[in-house]
């Protein structure tokens, strides 16, 4: 019984590892491409989930105007998608970059608004001394009566 087990065991494995994975799709979207496709997802998404109602107002549909930013069709992504999901590591891989590159583009976004509010805050404190300063009065300049 037990080496029937094993046999039984070694045969699903090997059944399981005999699996034929999906094939290189012909119209197959580069990696690049991928992340980048990807990337703008999460952010029209994350536009989406702010105020949905601006994209409404200006006609923007967020999956139709991705897919027409990069020239794509939806069959094209889905095939896509599921043969590099067939691929764990580059799968992964896709997705680890995506998540770096939107990191990367939050920190910078973070230091620009910094600058920003700093260059704010210099400019009210200038207004705010350029008022005071309108608001002094100087001393009349006294006139002599004699030629």
């Amino acid at each position: 019984m037990k080496s029937f087990k094993k046999v039984l065991f070694i045969w699903l494995v090997l059944a399981a590892c005999g699996e034929k994975l999906i094939e290189k799709p012909e119209n197959l979207i580069p990696k690049d491409k991928m992340v980048m496709i990807l990337q703008e997802m999460a952010l029209i998404n994350a536009a989406k989930g702010v105020n949905l109602g601006i994209l409404k107002d200006n006609g923007v549909e967020p999956t139709t105007y991705v897919f027409e930013k990069f020239g794509i069709d939806s069959a094209q992504f889905v095939i896509s998608d599921r043969y590099y999901a067939s691929l764990p590591t580059e799968y992964e891989a896709i997705y680890t970059e995506v998540e770096a590159s939107l990191e990367a583009k939050r920190i910078a976004l973070e230091q620009e608004k910094k600058i920003t509010d700093s260059l704010k805050l210099l400019e009210n404190k200038r207004s705010k001394e350029g008022v005071l300063d309108s608001l002094k009065t100087k001393p009349a300049a006294v006139k002599d009566s004699l030629p």
